[in-house]
């Protein structure tokens, strides 16, 4: 039996197209498939990518807090960098949305343009 391998990870979005294009800016991907309701990119030389999934009905998770009967965060991106700092801005800067709460001090939390939490963060170096 061949072993299993992950290869894409996919996200609904309002608009996959939009939100493939974040991606692609924000962690330098290329586009890899391209159809009317869905956009799989990933890295230049190979590997694991992301998919975006056109869902009318998309609604975006609550994180931290959320109400009863509202989508929790089931998933979220951990992106490793080296200067937390200046990536946080270039994440903003591309449309990503800073979390008000961040419980950790080399962690940044955000909010893609369609609501999904993913992480950039940096490992301790001495």
């Amino acid at each position: 039996m061949s072993p299993m391998r992950l290869s894409t990870v996919v996200l609904d979005a309002p608009d996959a197209h939009q939100l493939a294009d974040f991606y692609q800016r924000l962690l330098g991907f290329v586009v890899r498939e391209d159809e009317a309701d869905w956009v799989l990119v990933g890295p230049p030389g190979g590997g694991v990518g992301l998919a975006f999934q056109t869902e009318p009905a998309y609604g975006p998770p609550r994180w931290p807090d959320r109400e009863p009967g509202e989508q929790q965060m089931m998933l979220h991106l951990d992106i490793e960098v080296d200067d937390l700092a200046a990536e946080t801005a270039r994440a903003v800067a591309e449309g990503a949305r800073l979390a008000e709460y961040q419980p950790q001090d080399d962690v940044r939390v955000l909010f893609d343009p369609a609501g999904h939490p993913f992480c950039l963060w940096t490992p301790d170096r001495p």
